[in-house]
């Protein structure tokens, strides 16, 4: 039983992960552009915003990046550079120890702000707070793994999570295996992780993709309401530039 589950969370799982993560992408882009945003509420307690923002945007920028160059690279690249496990290790505890602890300032300010202004609890999705903490939890782990790799500085753990990765996104067969006996936090971490990549397309998190060319191809719109709050017929834009002068009435939209 216990095999079964290992496989199923660290065999199959991944893959229902990366295909929900690709395609809801894809399709919420296609479908959804108009909620393709972060969400802004910089307009309340925005000293908090920005110095949390930072932190948070920093810290987990180096860590994306070192999880991505860390896990995927492949091992031989590091031997041909004479970059030992060993040295990989430490260097991965330091820069993600540094940048974690950013991190986690930068969460905890955005937390604190999201969940204890009133204002802006009431202007906040489930989606906003759940991934939050999400996050947050995450980030906890992963820090939680930095006294548990001292035990094992050779960076024999680190291979062991390498191939995994490595081999679940060249479909080889039975890598879960690999990890079956690693420490319990670690796994934990990992199934975090992939989940992230499950929930992604449903979040805000989607304004990660975006760049400022990506607006340039979307149409914008405008709301325009009257003060009893009726609206009226839409107005496509091609209608608006070729009769300029018939705009909808107080309480129409204008797309």
């Amino acid at each position: 039983m216990r095999d079964f589950l290992n496989h199923a969370i660290y065999g199959w799982y991944p893959y229902l992960c990366l295909t929900v993560f690709v395609v809801g992408s894809i399709l919420r882009f296609d479908y959804d552009q108009y909620s393709w945003r972060s969400g802004s509420s910089q307009l309340l307690r925005r000293r908090q915003l920005i110095w949390g923002s930072n932190f948070f945007h920093v810290g987990i920028l180096i860590i994306f990046v070192g999880h991505l160059v860390g896990l995927l690279t492949p091992i031989w690249i590091f031997d041909w550079l004479g970059i030992g496990h060993g040295f990989k290790q430490a260097l991965a505890i330091v820069v993600g120890g540094v940048a974690g602890l950013m991190c986690l300032v930068g969460i905890a300010l955005l937390t604190h702000r999201r969940l204890f202004d009133p204002r802006i609890r009431r202007n906040s999705s489930f989606g906003d707070i759940f991934i939050l903490l999400l996050l947050f939890a995450q980030l906890l782990l992963g820090l939680a793994t930095i006294p548990v790799s001292f035990s094992h500085l050779d960076g024999g753990e680190m291979v062991k999570f390498m191939t995994w990765a490595q081999g679940i996104l060249t479909l080889q067969p039975g890598v879960s295996a690999l990890i079956a006996d690693v420490n319990p936090v670690f796994k934990l971490h990992l199934f975090l992780g992939m989940t992230i990549f499950l929930v992604f397309p449903f979040t805000r998190l989607v304004h990660i993709w975006s760049a400022p060319v990506w607006y340039l191809g979307r149409r914008g719109y405008q709301v325009v309401r009257s003060r009893g709050g009726a609206r009226g017929p839409a107005v496509q834009p091609s209608t608006v530039a070729a009769r300029p002068a018939q705009w909808p009435k107080p309480g129409g939209i204008r797309q």
